[in-house]
């Protein structure tokens, strides 16, 4: 079990430094922007291009492999009002709600990927189904994520209450 959970954490660091990496392309890019559009009076499309493309991973690679649990941002309003055993079922509920929505909306979402292997983007000519490949892994992460929630739930696991004097901004 503790090579498990060394495995696991040096997969996470891994994670974040992929984030990481993908800021700092981000940056890049838009410093190049800057500095053509004005100072060099040479507007460019390919940096807009690569801005987007690299937000779009780092959202949903951050989503799916860096925030943890208690990172995510939740309104928890109508859960830190109820005891314990309804806030446990209504994290059930949603649990399964996510769980079932993401397994039966994957094969479209799969089928539109692979489909945009046809598309290239304008200007870096990268084939569209990579760009939106992250999506798949994205949904794959999220239904592994609430399963085992649920898992955890459904083994008598209390769910935390929300504590407006311990939230925090991750840091």
């Amino acid at each position: 079990m503790a090579f498990i959970r060394k495995a696991a954490v040096w997969l996470r660091r891994r994670a974040e430094n992929v984030l990481a990496a993908l800021l700092g392309v981000m940056f890049a890019a838009f410093i190049v922007q800057i500095v053509f559009r004005y100072f060099l009076n040479l507007p460019t499309g390919w940096t807009s291009e690569l801005i987007v493309i690299t937000w779009l991973w780092l959202v949903l690679w951050g989503a799916a492999f860096v925030i943890s649990d208690e990172e995510e941002i939740r309104i928890d309003l109508v859960t830190s009002m109820v005891d314990a055993r309804v806030r446990r079922a209504m994290f059930i509920l949603v649990a399964i709600a996510i769980v079932a929505l993401y397994v039966v909306s994957f094969p479209a979402a799969y089928s539109y990927v692979t489909f945009m292997k046809v598309e290239r983007s304008s200007y870096l000519k990268i084939p569209m189904n990579w760009v939106f490949s992250i999506f798949l892994f994205f949904v794959v992460a999220v239904v592994v994520r609430y399963v085992w929630l649920l898992w955890d739930l459904l083994r008598g696991k209390e769910p935390e209450a929300a504590d407006p004097t311990k939230m925090a901004s991750g840091i």
